[in-house]
């Protein structure tokens, strides 16, 4: 955790990382259609959860700023977080299930160009919004942290879709590395998202949350 203040009010971080958000989620969906690709699917569909939980805890920023000092005042925080993280283990659970059918019945064709483009555009945005929520954040509260710990993840999904999609355009096969990488990808989620939830449930208990302990 940084001694140094942020630059922007939280919501104000969080309205821009949502605007990231929103207009990546189109191209992902396209992109991933086009290209025949579970991992770019699962990119998409982590987005769009993303976003709810990133509007869940604009909601939460309004309600605990209405009265701060309200002994309660940080249980819309934790409420989010836990929104979010249950979210992304929907999103993990989803994507297991296709991964797993996938290489159960054999992998279809994956168009490599495709995936390495949209993983790369991912990757730019995530990081962006990473910069945008600056390493304060990770210490905030939950749903700063929550907010940060996805837009980290989600970049190194991106890094790791665009190398496959690599991969499967030099080799011009190999397909049954996307659902291979959307299963790698669903696991790095789910470990944020059940670190989150037990800190969340923790916070709503009224026990102080360590953001060191990780």
């Amino acid at each position: 955790m940084t001694d140094k203040a942020p630059r922007w009010s939280q919501r104000r971080r969080i309205l821009i990382v949502l605007c990231l958000n929103l207009a990546l989620i189109v191209g992902l969906v396209i992109a991933g259609c086009l290209a025949h690709s579970v991992s770019v699917l699962a990119a998409a569909g982590d987005t769009v959860a993303d976003c709810f939980a990133l509007v869940v805890g604009l909601i939460a920023i309004a309600l605990r700023d209405r009265d701060p000092d309200h002994p309660h005042a940080q249980r819309p925080i934790a409420i989010a977080a836990l929104v979010n993280a249950t979210l992304l283990l929907a999103v993990t659970v989803a994507v297991t299930i296709e991964a797993i059918s996938r290489l159960r019945e054999g992998s279809p064709p994956v168009e490599g160009l495709p995936m390495v483009i949209v993983s790369l555009v991912t990757l730019v945005v995530m990081l962006a919004g990473a910069l945008v929520l600056g390493r304060s954040a990770a210490g905030e509260d939950l749903h700063m942290r929550s907010v940060l710990i996805d837009a980290l993840a989600d970049a190194a999904a991106a890094a790791a879709i665009a190398v496959a999609g690599v991969v499967i355009l030099a080799a011009n096969g190999l397909y049954w590395l996307d659902p291979v990488l959307a299963l790698a990808v669903a696991v790095l989620i789910a470990i944020a998202a059940i670190q989150l939830i037990v800190k969340a449930i923790s916070a709503l208990r009224g026990k102080p949350v360590d953001f060191d302990d990780d």
